[in-house]
């Protein structure tokens, strides 16, 4: 019986140990199932509502000290669109490059592409034209999916958050032409080559180089000046798979986005970077941030897939970046929305709110309206498109996104959400 007893004692802290060592192993950085990254699209979308809600349009000046600082730090929430930017180019560049020796390469590209964002896109149009808050010339851009080009021909920007899409939809053009036909040092070479070239497009159209051909106003939107950020996320996706899981090299490369983003930040100080009304704010506000975000993306691609792995991904911003390109398209009209009834009403003079409180209703109601509308919009709107896509995918394919090691495993889990992907 003791030699029973000594036997189970030790075999037992065995298997506890065997355990605890299978929970520390880290997992592959590429994975089919990456929540961290739902977390990253959360934030970003967090942080283009918060601005939205409590600083896009306000008059500063009618507010006390105290409560103007803390509506000011809502301002970086708009950086949450370069976030997007970097994020998006990390996988879309992963897509591509792993699917660049598939036959069909260009058609699952675009037809899965389609699915993913036309439907919701031309909803919101639709509702833009059902309200009356666009114009007709803006209306024909948005159409062509050029909105951001606005300024070129003179036509003011009726709905703003559309510009970011068409920046998008024009990387979607270009961009898989230069995987397919480029190697990886190559592509490197170009995604470099941009994420130095916008920030001196940006800095020769603020000094009106381009004279009337280019409007000193639409620099913040034309797509040439705002590539850094997508080439950034592209760029790291790129090293990632040419250093094949090395931890070491990422959280490096990391901590060096985050240095020079800092270094970039603190030079420019005295050069007015803070603003965008001297040239060298145009050209270097958003580069800091694009850095920073590009170390983030990073580090969560790190803790996402070690032991900390719930740190970084919280139900919470889940679910924000499962909803975010609804809530992306839908929230400033559920926010202009608020303010037409709370005109015709009359309710916030009725019930004796403050500004102050009527910013926070504002806000909050606004705010919880859009999450509402996006949510409903995502399950039964926008997911019934995103299963068609399974329909298009070769069954090789899906065998091949099921294992990280053989690549594609970015393509399914951006499409999809990043929700669990079937096992083969």
């Amino acid at each position: 019986m003791r030699d029973r007893v000594w036997h189970a004692d030790s075999v037992l802290p065995s298997a506890k140990l065997s355990a605890r060592k299978e929970r520390e192993t880290p997992e592959a950085l590429l994975r089919p199932h990456m929540p961290e990254l739902d977390a990253i699209r959360g934030l970003a979308i967090l942080g283009v509502l918060i601005y939205h809600g409590l600083y896009w349009t306000r008059d500063f000046t009618e507010y006390p000290p105290w409560q103007r600082v803390i509506l000011e730090a809502a301002g970086p929430g708009k950086f949450g669109v370069n976030l997007f930017f970097v994020l998006s180019g990390f996988l879309i560049t992963g897509i591509l490059v792993d699917a660049k020796e598939r036959a069909g390469y260009y058609q699952q590209f675009y037809f899965r592409r389609a699915l993913r964002i036309l439907p919701a896109y031309y909803a919101t149009l639709l509702i833009l034209v059902v309200l009356g808050l666009t114009s007709r010339g803006f209306l024909f851009m948005s159409l062509l999916y050029s909105s951001n080009l606005s300024a070129l021909f003179g036509i003011a920007m009726s709905y703003p958050v559309l510009w970011s899409l068409a920046v998008e939809e024009h990387f979607y053009f270009l961009w898989p032409a230069a995987a397919k036909n480029l190697s990886s040092k190559h592509l490197k070479w170009v995604a470099g080559f941009l994420v130095v070239l916008s920030p001196i497009l940006r800095m020769l159209c603020h000094e009106s180089a381009f004279g009337s051909l280019m409007p000193r106003a639409g620099c913040f939107y034309y797509t040439w000046n705002t590539a850094d950020g997508l080439a950034l996320g592209a760029l790291v996706a790129l090293l990632v798979r040419e250093w094949n899981q090395d931890r070491k090299k990422l959280r490096n490369l990391s901590l060096t986005l985050f240095g020079v983003g800092l270094l970039i930040a603190l030079g420019g100080l005295p050069f007015g970077i803070e603003t965008r009304t001297t040239s060298v704010g145009e050209a270097l506000q958003w580069v800091p941030w694009n850095f920073w975000f590009g170390g983030i993306l990073g580090m969560f691609l790190l803790a996402g897939s070690g032991p900390y792995k719930n740190w970084v991904a919280p139900k919470v911003l889940v679910f924000f970046g499962q909803i975010s390109y609804g809530l992306y398209l839908y929230h400033l009209f559920v926010f202009q929305f608020y303010r037409w009834i709370a005109k015709r009403t009359g309710f916030e003079e009725h019930l004796g709110l403050s500004l102050w409180m009527r910013t926070w209703s504002y806000m909050i109601c606004g705010g919880l309206a859009a999450i509402a509308l996006a949510y409903l919009s995502r399950k039964y709107f926008e997911e019934p498109f995103l299963r068609l896509k399974d329909r298009w995918t070769p069954k090789s394919a899906k065998q091949e996104i099921a294992h990280p090691r053989k690549g594609l495993v970015l393509r399914e889990a951006e499409e999809r959400g990043f929700e669990k992907l079937p096992r083969a």
